[in-house]
């Protein structure tokens, strides 16, 4: 039995090793390709700050982990089907067959291996991918001087213990630096209480923000004997270096204005919490963090439906019809991965079942050809 799990072992992994290369090498050229335009620019700034083609192979590089994260299940289902049927062509599974190897523990054998890959999957998605995707939109940043999402930037919400703030910061500079910042306090009657904006702020310790040369407007109204409102004032000052309190994090500044796809799941989740404690809407990270945890699961779905394709009978020719049908439910699994995450936001389905019902789609239909073509021959 060892034998015979080395020999798939092998076949399978060196298969999918080239599916894999091969799809990351024509990702690398299409970035490249994209990336073109943008040589020749600057940000306006002093120094080196042209954008060359040695930052862009840099650029394109960091976008590899990401890549394969999202191709990884297409992969290893390309690459199984491809050794499977292969495998039945020359007779060499008929031969296996016969040595014991019954459709149970041909099935034990291709989860294991699916296993190997869901924890590569899990790895590479959950630690490596957000790394080089983070330090991809930073270098990029450095020559396009700032990272940023929509005409405002990102908009978030904190409650304290008297207070509640709304904070908008328009942009994150290459150093971790956050621009065009502007802090709004309101009081527990939902009366607005002050205003402080600054051109540029930066995290200090996790637990408080350091605003530079900060605007800060104060609104107070003095009351008199019978607590009627005799007066409202308005102070303005001018800060070299305010201080305000928050747990809004890196972390979570980084959710707000990069792609949430490119985060860890730990992250995802805390800006979850986040987002429930002060009364936001987070069905669409809930969606997110649910297809980061299902996602890797999808390579034992995938090997699952190669396995029917060694019990296939050829007649004649190659096998570049089966490898193509794999290619095309690969295809069809990712794009229906994809719009389920929007109908699910649009249609404010269940967030775990928005993430998970393609997996359950593809797993049906993987039970059903296993069911069909391998125990009922």
């Amino acid at each position: 039995m060892k034998t015979i799990r080395r020999l798939i072992y092998r076949e399978v992994l060196t298969s999918i090793a080239l599916v894999a290369m091969g799809f990351l090498a024509l990702f690398f050229f299409f970035d490249l390709v994209d990336e073109l335009q943008y040589l020749g620019k600057n940000n306006g700034l002093a120094g080196d700050s042209t954008y060359q083609i040695r930052h862009a192979l840099l650029y394109v590089t960091l976008l590899i982990p990401n890549h394969l994260y999202e191709l990884l299940p297409i992969s290893v289902l390309i690459g199984s089907i491809f050794v499977m049927a292969r495998l039945a062509q020359s007779s060499e599974y008929t031969i296996l067959r016969t040595s014991g190897l019954g459709p149970w523990r041909a099935l034990k054998l291709l989860l294991w291996l699916g296993a190997i890959f869901v924890a590569l999957s899990f790895v590479v998605g959950d630690y490596i991918s957000p790394a080089s995707e983070r330090a991809a939109q930073l270098l990029k940043a450095r020559y396009q001087s700032k990272i940023t999402v929509g005409q405002t930037g990102a908009w978030l919400k904190e409650k304290q213990a008297s207070s509640s703030f709304i904070v908008n910061v328009s942009e994150l500079s290459p150093d971790n630096e956050m621009r065009g910042v502007r802090v709004y306090e309101f009081d527990n009657k939902g009366l607005i209480v002050s205003t402080t904006e600054a051109p540029k702020a930066a995290f200090s310790s996790g637990t408080a923000w350091l605003l530079s040369n900060a605007m800060r407007t104060e609104f107070a109204v003095s009351s008199g004997a019978n607590a009627v409102p005799e007066q409202a004032r308005v102070n303005r000052t001018t800060v070299a270096s305010f201080r305000w309190p928050t747990e809004i994090s890196t972390e979570m500044v980084s959710v707000a204005l990069l792609r949430p796809d490119g985060m860890a799941t730990i992250d995802l989740f805390n800006y979850i919490r986040h987002l429930e404690a002060n009364g936001q809407t987070s069905q669409r990270y809930e969606i997110e963090f649910w297809r980061k945890v299902f996602y890797p699961l999808s390579c034992l779905v995938m090997v699952m439906l190669a396995l029917p394709f060694a019990y296939l009978h050829f007649r004649s020719g190659g096998i570049t019809a089966y490898v193509f049908a794999g290619v095309m439910i690969g295809i069809s699994f990712f794009l229906l991965n994809n719009v389920f995450g929007y109908i699910g936001n649009l249609r404010n389905w269940q967030p775990w079942l928005a993430a998970a019902t393609p997996g359950l789609i593809y797993m049906a239909i993987s039970m059903g050809a296993f069911g069909w073509l391998v125990l009922r021959r």
